[in-house]
């Protein structure tokens, strides 16, 4: 993170003005300054139950995050700060604090819900922060969670036909910790001691009978286990036995706190650092500061609008910007490189296109680590069009600067010659051979200038050609030469300017050939860095798809097991889609298919494509085999 970046106090985020959420833009800057992967810790939880405090260990401070020492809720909206990440090199922690749910003072309870949604969108780690025990009370209190299948959509427009959005969730939720604060029970179940993580989902257990009350109080716990497939709970015993210093908790020295709570403490900090998941969004999309900030911005809107988040239009929204600056990237990588490199004029014009084509490479890499969900490839093309351009362009300057070389070199080299002329040392009888001796010595000279660059026998023949005139002026005036030896003398230049008309021709299709071929060869790097891409992203789909498939069979073998056989059979239909989407995915024809039409929208963004379209087809069918 840059040092500017370096947060010493929190900031608010989302502003809660009159119930009304609005984005702190002061707070968008300092995430668009932090180029790094994100470790997003949210925690949320009933006002006054400790959560700043929490926060603030984390943060390696004792003051940070308001605490407040009365019963009136402290923080408003969401508060953020940003810190060095304590284990992860490279990589900022955000911890997000968030306002208390249930205060009384609020006007309108759906704020909550917004707040609550909110930190489970934008975090990698979810923290709820509860007190005493995890009981009926404590879950009726997570009836948000219940909430978020309102408040959230995976997909821009489900079709009526298609399973229920928020079986997606659990592909983008974060992990899911219950923090239990003055925790007073002993950890046993029956007889038997259990651990703070088997306490959770035996108290996640859902209840049977079919009494609408029931059947309400477990749906936070069916929520719970359907959304959330990674989950921990930690409880904490009371910090300090002294209630008079509760209040004033931060101003407590380290040693003074209560044995327990420093050890429960950190545990929890130590599973943090470990355990908390770089924020990362479907597909393998790693967010970082800047996409943080945007997502914030993305979400807040929507619900500011009076509509409802999305995580594919956030996406979406993140694309167009990010595969934009990657586009912008890639060329601004391949003009420096090709100016750094690039010593005009070069010798040939093949040793322009190897440079072209190493550049070129490393700006298609670029592109294709900062860019995703670019489906049509339309960044992709452009960029293509781009760099052909920019190709096109360190061609010309190549041309123009080994003309500018090659004319100066021909002035000064042919300056004696045409001095010669003037004087008229060629007029007298013999001149013409004389004449010839000199031209001789300019073209012996100028093929002896090193590095004169594309154009140097195109120069060449234009000063040549400019002295015809004279050269057959000269041999009529000689009168040494009888007219039979100056007919085959000029039928000798005839020949020989003919002979170069023909050389320079071959040159100009040699390089008309190694433009095509430098064309092909770029065409092949795009297509094979494509794949290797989109060979990465249906890796990182199947994962995700046998992950998702993997949780919801452990909750449907759970629910079974606990006896509800109706809703473990309700999950068939969401199970047989998985299966159906993994066996898809792993087909081996899906790059063929895919670049059927994309091969031939990449050729068209390059100037000659008509020859390049069989050599295109021939480059995609050697790929997908």
């Amino acid at each position: 993170m840059a040092s500017e970046s370096i947060m010493k106090a929190p900031i608010c985020l989302v502003e809660n003005q009159n119930e009304q959420l609005m984005v702190n833009q002061e707070a968008i800057q300092i995430l668009e300054k932090i180029s790094q992967p994100v470790v997003v810790v949210a925690i949320v939880g009933m006002y006054r139950t400790g959560k700043s405090y929490l926060m603030n260990r984390l943060a390696g401070q004792n003051h940070g995050f308001s605490l407040g020492a009365t019963v009136r809720s402290e923080t408003k909206g969401i508060w953020m700060w940003c810190v060095p990440h304590p284990t992860k090199p490279k990589h900022t922690l955000v911890l997000l604090d968030t306002e208390g749910l249930g205060d009384v003072e609020k006007g309108d309870p759906k704020n909550d819900s917004w707040i609550f949604a909110l930190a489970v969108l934008l975090s990698s780690t979810f923290v709820y922060n509860s007190m005493s025990t995890i009981n009926h009370q404590a879950l009726e209190q997570l009836h948000y969670v219940t909430e978020l299948t309102e408040l959230i959509r995976a997909k821009s427009s489900p079709s009526p036909d298609d399973i229920e959005d928020s079986t997606e969730f659990v592909s983008f939720f974060p992990d899911f910790i219950w923090t239990v604060r003055d925790f007073t029970l002993e950890l046993k179940l029956g007889d038997q001691v259990i651990t703070e993580d088997e306490y959770l989902e035996s108290a996640l257990k859902l209840n049977p009978g079919k009494n609408p009350n029931i059947q309400k109080s477990n749906m936070p716990r069916e929520c719970i286990r359907h959304f959330f497939p990674k989950r921990k709970c930690f409880v904490f015993d009371r910090p300090i036995s002294d209630k008079n210093l509760l209040p004033h908790i931060e101003q407590v020295p380290e040693d003074k706190l209560e044995k327990n709570f420093q050890l429960q403490s950190k545990q929890f900090c130590s599973y943090v650092f470990t355990n908390a998941k770089t924020k990362t969004l479907r597909g393998g999309i790693i967010v970082t500061g800047k996409r943080l900030g945007t997502l914030v911005v993305t979400y807040v809107d929507a619900i500011h609008s009076g509509g409802v988040p999305c995580l594919e239009n956030a996406v979406a929204t993140l694309a167009l910007l990010e595969n934009s600056a990657a586009v912008q990237k890639a060329t601004n990588h391949y003009s420096q490189q090709m100016v750094q490199q690039l010593r005009l004029p070069t010798d040939t014009l093949q040793e322009l296109l190897n440079l072209h084509a190493a550049c070129e490479k490393e700006a298609v890499e670029i592109f294709m680590a900062h860019s995703f969900k670019d489906d049509k490839r339309e960044f992709h093309k452009e960029l293509v069009t781009t760099i052909e351009q920019k190709k096109e362009d360190f061609v010309l300057q190549n041309e123009e600067a080994s003309v500018k070389y090659c004319q100066a070199e021909l002035e000064r080299l042919s300056k004696p010659l045409l001095e010669s002329i003037s004087k008229g040392t060629f007029s007298n009888p013999g001149g013409h051979s004389l004449y010839l001796e000199a031209k001789k010595k300019v073209e012996e000279d100028y093929n002896l200038v090193p590095r004169k660059g594309v154009k140097a026998n195109e120069v060449l023949q234009s000063f040549l050609k400019s002295q015809r005139v004279m050269e057959e002026s000269i041999l009529q005036a000689d009168k040494a030469l009888t007219a039979g030896e100056k007919a085959i003398a000029a039928e000798r230049a005839q020949k020989e300017a003919a002979e170069k008309e023909q050389e320079l021709l071959r040159q100009k299709q040699k390089e008309q050939q190694q433009l095509m071929e430098a064309q092909e060869r770029s065409f092949r790097e795009n297509i094979a860095q494509l794949k290797e891409k989109m060979e990465r992203e249906r890796e990182e789909l199947v994962r995700e798809q046998e992950k998702m498939l993997e949780h919801k069979l452990k909750v449907q073998e759970e629910l079974l097991m606990e006896g509800f056989k109706k809703k473990s059979e309700e999950l068939n239909s969401e199970i047989d889609r998985l299966k159906e989407e993994v066996a898809t995915a792993k087909k081996p024809s899906w790059f063929s298919e895919i670049l059927g039409g994309l091969g031939d929208m990449m050729i068209l963004a390059l100037p000659g494509a008509g020859k390049l379209l069989g050599v295109g087809a021939k480059c995609i069918s050697s790929l997908t085999k």
